[in-house]
This record gives C-alpha cells, sequence and structure tokens, in this order.
C-alpha cells in the first residue's frame, strides 16, 4: 500500500457548523496527511458537502479549528469549463499568467490523455474528456490536497472505470492527498486506502482499507462493502437497515480512534 508522508495537509479539531438551529457539523475531528487516498461516505444530509466547502474555503465554521494546507485544488461533479476559451487555456483558469504556463496547461493535458484535444473548444469534449481536463486544471497546480466532490458521478459506467484508473495512476506519481466524496461504496473500497463515514454531522467510521492494488472483487472486497453499507443503513436482506450487520475479518476492523464518540 501506499504510505502517506507525515506531511498534515488537513486539521479539522471540534470543528462544528450551524444554519439556525440545525446542526450539520458536530465537532468533527479529522486529520489527512499527504499522499493519503480518503473517500468520505455519508447518506444525503449527513454534512459532506459542507465539510468539503468548509475545507475549500467556500464556507466557515461557526466553532473549532480547521487547518488546511494551502497548496489545495477543488474538482467538482461538473467540469465546470469556461465555454468560450480553448481546452487548454481552461487548463489555467484563476492562473495570472496564462501565456507563460502554457507549456504547463499542455503536459497536465498529456498526462490525461488529452494532448490531441488542447486546441479544441469544450463543447466538442465527450462528458470524460471535460472532466479529464478538470482534472488537469487541478493537476497543474501541483497541490498537496485534492478536494474531490463526486466528480465521477454524472459519467456512464466505463467512462467511470476509465476515470478511476487515470486517477489512481495520477495520484501516485503526484502524491497529493486525496479526499474524494462519494455515494458509491464499492468506488470508495476501489479507490481509497481510508474511508470515513459521516453519520448527522459526526464521523461514525474512520477505516484503513488493507487490501492490495490493483484491486478485485473478491470475499474481502464484498466484506468491506457490506460492512460499509450496513454503517449507512443499507443491508441486502431487502435494504432492511435493522438486518444483522456484516463482521468484517479481523485484518479489516476499523479503528475507532478516529472516529466520533
Amino acid at each position: 500500500m501506499k504510505k502517506a508522508s507525515e506531511e498534515l495537509v488537513v486539521d479539522l479539531k471540534s470543528v462544528s457548523k450551524r444554519f439556525g438551529d440545525q446542526v450539520i457539523l458536530d465537532a468533527v475531528d479529522l486529520q489527512i496527511r499527504r499522499g493519503e487516498f480518503v473517500a468520505l461516505l455519508g447518506a444525503s444530509g449527513s454534512g459532506k458537502t459542507t465539510l468539503l466547502r468548509i475545507l475549500s474555503s467556500l464556507d466557515h465554521a461557526n466553532s473549532g479549528t480547521v487547518r488546511v494546507t494551502d497548496s489545495s485544488t477543488v474538482v467538482f461533479q461538473e467540469p465546470r469549463l469556461a465555454p468560450f476559451q480553448r481546452v487548454w487555456k481552461n487548463v489555467l483558469v484563476g492562473m495570472k499568467t496564462i501565456a507563460a504556463n502554457k507549456a504547463k496547461a499542455l503536459t497536465a493535458l498529456d498526462e490525461v490523455g488529452l494532448a490531441d484535444k488542447a486546441f479544441n473548444w469544450p463543447k466538442r469534449l465527450s462528458g470524460g474528456e471535460a472532466q479529464r481536463v478538470a482534472l488537469a486544471r487541478a493537476l497543474v497546480r501541483t497541490p498537496r490536497l485534492l478536494l474531490a466532490d463526486e466528480p465521477f458521478a454524472a459519467l456512464d459506467a466505463l467512462t467511470r472505470i476509465r476515470m478511476h484508473w487515470l486517477v489512481q495512476a495520477l495520484w501516485r506519481e503526484h502524491n497529493p492527498a486525496i479526499l474524494l466524496v462519494t455515494h458509491d461504496v464499492e468506488e470508495a473500497v476501489l479507490l481509497a486506502d481510508r474511508i470515513v463515514i459521516l453519520k448527522e454531522g459526526r464521523l461514525a467510521v474512520d477505516i484503513q482499507v488493507e487490501l492490495e492494488r490493483p484491486r478485485r472483487t473478491g470475499e474481502a472486497f464484498a466484506h468491506l462493502t457490506e460492512f460499509l453499507l450496513a454503517e449507512l443503513g443499507v443491508s441486502k436482506a431487502e435494504g432492511s437497515p435493522s438486518a444483522a450487520q456484516p463482521r468484517l475479518p479481523t485484518s479489516l476492523r476499523p479503528s475507532q480512534s478516529g472516529a466520533a464518540a
């Protein structure tokens, strides 16, 4: 398994967020080190998007301590490309010196397999190609932290698989920490080396994924997937939350040290 460096890129302590009387995040503690690939799971309304917005400085906490590296980028579910800019210029959106960084943009596009699309207009790209441009835009800034908000949700199944391979290859090459927000439990198990679950604004599970890469479905994969689904209130027994929760093999049992009490 890939080992994370000692550099702490996310350090949240007792972070809470409220909207009026509604508590969205309740005393969340979360630490992520550079090189970690972390997947964040949770039902709708559990606080995932709010947490990501706080980490990306799009929102603020009401209380607690938030420390995030100043070298971070975000990939959203929608690629958000500027329609009247060529593809290579979209990679550099927000950077002050566009012309001086053209070579970096072309290199980033080559890394995501789009060197031949650099001078196209965005409307000529497929959905998967547009999302690869968004990924190149994030990577060209050489971030220490990459925040990904369901970036594969709108893609078809085959394109998702290709994006999974690409993201893993780029992660190994560039060594950022990645925090992936997803509703897809199997996607989390496939990609991440650590999975956290938000329940009602609190971290209820924080588990290391001790599965060798490249990952394939099998008994350990299935056990972990079932465990996570049960934690999310889903069971194979007709989706009944009250069904008996699967027990993990000892090697895959979660450490409770990272989860909220």
